[in-house]
């Protein structure tokens, strides 16, 4: 075994043909343009890779918790090469808009958009057929091949990363806790911080009526979602109006998980609710760049494969996020000095064995 053959060194660098040099005038950055998008279609590669292994692992009848490092470790591998992608976005950005220009028309109608893997890897992580953004009235899955078409479709009957993530918050053992009504305690919390809130927007000189107004409609706004946390059926009309996907215990989990991150048995779950919303992030500002890129590169022109260009990029970052639940619950977060205590006995219960042990 030796090097160039065990990596296909020689197959790999003979792998970019350009459009341009076949229609007799070499464009000199298409060649940069090729390898950039390679480069993508590599890591994607790799990250789906690692979200199918956790994938199996969540899907296990019985999550192992020595299984949860090994997941926090592969999710925080995918949020690494995420960094790259962002970065790989300034080193397309060193072709000017007039380079592209040279062979850009040479491309269409092929786009990002025929991207099989990258539709395979956010129907796995939970993007839903139905919260896309859409274009020309098109499903998103329209420019594929035949053979990439039905890989998508099948996927999407497949459990996503949401959806095992939110069975697992559903098995939270601590929701009820005995001898202690912590939702009722922290209802309370959050309500008189809230309207701690109201108070220093009336009170603040700085403010002239109608911001004062605006504001207090908001935070107003704030309470009324807050309340419907603590409502069944109300949080269900919640969810059918897209305001919350999770389920109701779901979410309470991923609630009380964050407020008391520091117990020992909480930390790792912790971690993992961070690590997921890392990715979310990720992936959105990699696609705001890619949106900025296009805005410069394109001005207003239609995209190669059909869209808006900039307008939809744009649009889609914001809309195609998958884990934006726990972003939303921070809304209801309070300062940890407020946070209601433990009991002694409930504390013990979520710390480590050894240390039970040892007392």
């Amino acid at each position: 075994m030796n090097y160039p053959d065990y990596l296909k060194i020689p197959e790999l660098l003979n792998l970019q043909k350009l459009e341009s040099e076949k229609h007799g005038s070499t464009a000199h950055d298409e060649h940069l343009f090729i390898i950039v998008h390679q480069v993508y279609e590599l890591w994607f590669k790799q990250i789906l890779w690692e979200v199918n292994s956790i994938l199996d692992l969540f899907s296990k009848e019985k999550l192992d918790e020595k299984w949860m490092d090994l997941i926090l470790h592969r999710l925080n591998r995918v949020t690494e090469i995420q960094k790259l992608m962002v970065d790989q976005v300034g080193i397309m950005e060193t072709m000017t808009p007039l380079d592209f220009l040279d062979f850009r028309n040479l491309l269409i109608p092929a786009s990002g958009f025929q991207s099989h893997q990258f539709r395979l890897l956010e129907i796995k992580l939970g993007l839903q057929r139905q919260d896309r953004h859409r274009f020309s009235e098109k499903d998103f899955d329209e420019q594929l091949k035949d053979d990439e078409k039905s890989k998508v479709r099948s996927s999407e009957k497949d459990l996503s990363l949401f959806e095992l993530v939110e069975k697992w918050l559903e098995r939270t053992p601590f929701l009820t806790m005995k001898g202690f009504d912590f939702w009722s305690s922290f209802k309370s919390s959050v309500e008189e911080n809230l309207q701690k809130d109201i108070q220093l927007i009336n009170e603040n000189p700085e403010l002239n009526d109608t911001q004062r107004a605006k504001n207090t409609a908001m935070l107003t706004e704030s309470l009324k979602g807050f309340q419907s946390l603590f409502d069944e059926a109300k949080y269900k009309q919640d969810q059918k109006e897209g305001t919350w996907r999770l389920s109701y215990r779901a979410l309470h989990a991923a609630l009380l998980i964050q407020l008391y991150r520091d117990q020992p048995v909480l930390q790792l779950p912790f971690r993992l609710l961070m690590a997921l919303q890392d990715m979310d992030e990720l992936f959105t500002t990699w696609r705001y760049r890619h949106a900025i890129m296009a805005k410069r590169m394109l001005g207003s022109r239609v995209g190669t494969g059909g869209s808006s260009g900039f307008k939809y990029l744009h649009e889609a970052a914001e809309k195609h996020k998958v884990f934006k639940d726990f972003v939303q619950l921070t809304t209801y977060f309070i300062p940890k000095s407020q946070i209601p205590k433990l009991p002694a006995d409930v504390e013990k219960e979520l710390d480590f064995y050894y240390n039970r042990a040892q007392s």
